[in-house]
């Protein structure tokens, strides 16, 4: 009886020993884990990234010991493989969201440069356009009227050649008055004129009636630019006669 006594308080002691044995060896473990990730971060010296707690391994190995002295709970190390398998993986998943992030936001920004350079040489392109035309209108007359007729003219949009032609007939109306012709209207002023007192009527008579056409039709008329430069050719022929332009 003495003997097997003896015998279970020698197990007993045994497996404290061995349980001392391998909480000395976890602790150097852990301690090399951590010098290791020390080293491999050195470049972080003492900034904030560069803190343990931001080390997992050492997060890994602190929850691991603290389970073993509450718990007496051992971790195999075939899991602590398995976690730093998985820690591998993980970093390189978002290594690669890093660097895929990183090559669109380039290309964003490459495409975004390219982007605003071009509406930046189109911004120069049409400000030296109006500056031309500017001056060529400064050039052509003195009448701001007139040059806002050849604003329209040169323009690219359909609408504005109807404008121009719009505009050039209600600077003929107020011509016609300005000679001495009365009426309520251009077309009642022409009619009370005649080829004695106005050499251009049959001219004057064309580019009114286009005028009232596109007055009258709207969108439904057809005005080719070509057709609008023509008509308002016909109106500056009249204007410069009479020095109006």
């Amino acid at each position: 009886m003495v003997e097997k006594t003896f015998f279970l308080k020698l197990v007993k002691n045994l497996k404290r020993c061995e349980v001392r044995v391998y909480d000395i060896i976890l602790y150097m473990e852990t301690s090399s884990l951590i010098a290791q990730a020390g080293n491999q971060n050195s470049f972080l010296g003492d900034s904030v990234l560069g803190s343990k707690f931001f080390n997992p391994d050492y997060l890994f190995n602190q929850g691991v010991k603290f389970f073993h002295e509450i718990f007496n709970f051992t971790i195999d190390a075939g899991i602590v493989s398995l976690f730093h398998t998985i820690l591998y993986f993980l970093a390189i998943f978002f290594l690669t969201i890093i660097i895929y992030t990183s090559v669109r936001m380039f290309e964003i920004r490459k495409k975004e440069k390219k982007h605003l350079e071009h509406e930046i040489a189109e911004y120069t392109q049409h400000q030296r356009e109006q500056e031309k035309k500017s001056k060529q209108g400064e050039e052509v007359s003195k009448n701001p009227r007139w040059v806002k007729t050849l604003n329209y003219i040169f323009s690219e949009h359909p609408s504005d050649w109807k404008l121009a032609v719009i505009e050039a007939d209600s600077m003929l109306e107020e011509l016609i008055g300005q000679l001495g012709f009365k009426g309520e209207t251009l077309g009642e002023k022409l009619k009370g004129a005649n080829q004695g007192n106005f050499r251009n009527l049959t001219t004057a008579w064309e580019v009114h009636t286009i005028r009232n056409r596109i007055a009258h039709e709207g969108v439904a008329y057809e005005l080719s630019q070509h057709e609008a430069k023509r008509v308002t050719a016909l109106y500056e022929r009249i204007f410069r006669e009479y020095g109006f332009i």
